[in-house]
């Protein structure tokens, strides 16, 4: 009997002891592991580089292709705005570079461009009711901006208020078209030497407009035609569909009018630059070809786009 109690009494010793360690300090976690941290995701840096690539996406299921121009300030820490450059009907991506010289702005003042091709044997932008197999096929060139857009931003670093578009002829009608329909990305259009194809344009928001255009433009009639809009149409839309004032600020230099349609909605503006007796081409740069048209030297539309960007980021 005595072993018996003796057992026992030890093991009471032992639960009492124990009941008063847990009393004295309650019970730590286990330890973590640093291998078992929550690992955040790796930040990874832009990786492009200053100078010229020719990229591609996969639109609509059919690969395409654009060029872009990295300026030698580029800083992969720093954004920089983007401007997009768009070339007319049966023209190459290439040729915009020499038209209007964006890429010596670019290098100028820095700012990145992009230099996107169209599609079809002569290639072409669907802007809405214009032009070639683009708008034939229906093809969908919004998305194909908007692909492109995404992938220039996982190697540059580019800032999201400051996304621009101007084009010419054909791609100036695009431009049109992506301030209608992909507002959400572009802050401002620089359209020169066409107008609006766009019949349904329902903008999510005001966007400021520029744009440049002859008087004696064949190709693209100012006063529009059976098959094209006229420049004053274009603007009056861009006018109410800003708020703008309905009477511009007009100046008048040489040949050059400019009409200044300000202050609009949101900080936005919209300007025309009318040449008078201007041919089918970009205002101070190069000729498509003799052909089809001169341009006048009085003016850099290219240096007179960049300022207009500058001033309109994205609201």
């Amino acid at each position: 009997m005595k072993v018996k109690w003796s057992c026992w009494s030890s093991l009471l010793i032992l639960l009492l002891a124990a009941c008063g360690y847990r009393n004295a300090a309650p019970s730590q976690p286990n330890p973590v592991i640093p291998d078992q941290l929550p690992q955040k995701p790796a930040q990874t840096q832009p990786s492009a580089v200053s100078g010229d690539s020719t990229r591609s996406v996969t639109s609509g299921g059919i690969p395409r292709i654009y060029r872009v121009h990295i300026p030698p300030s580029y800083n992969p820490s720093r954004p920089m705005p983007l401007v997009i450059i768009l070339h007319g009907y049966n023209l190459q991506a290439e040729d915009m570079v020499r038209i209007t010289g964006f890429d010596a702005q670019a290098d100028s003042v820095g700012f990145v461009t992009a230099y996107p091709q169209g599609s079809g044997t002569k290639p072409a932008w669907n802007g809405g009711n214009c032009c070639g197999e683009a708008q034939i096929k229906k093809v969908d060139d919004v998305e194909f901006i908007r692909q492109m857009l995404a992938s220039i931003a996982q190697t540059t670093h580019i800032e999201n208020r400051r996304i621009y578009a101007t084009g010419f002829s054909n791609g100036a009608i695009l431009a049109y078209r992506l301030a209608c329909d992909l507002a959400d990305q572009i802050a401002a259009v620089a359209p020169v030497s066409a107008a609006q194809e766009m019949p349904d344009c329902r903008p999510s928001r005001a966007v400021s407009v520029i744009h440049f255009h002859g008087t004696q433009d064949k190709l693209n009639p100012y006063n529009g035609s059976a098959r094209f809009t006229s420049v004053k149409d274009s603007i009056q839309f861009w006018v109410q569909r800003n708020a703008c004032p309905p009477q511009p600020q007009t100046t008048r230099s040489g040949s050059i009018v400019h009409d200044s349609y300000t202050p609009c909605a949101q900080n936005t503006a919209v300007d025309l630059y009318t040449i008078e007796n201007g041919e089918h081409a970009w205002p101070g740069g190069e000729s498509v070809t003799a052909e089809i048209g001169k341009p006048t030297k009085e003016i850099s539309a290219t240096r007179i786009i960049w300022d207009f960007f500058v001033a309109h980021p994205m609201p």
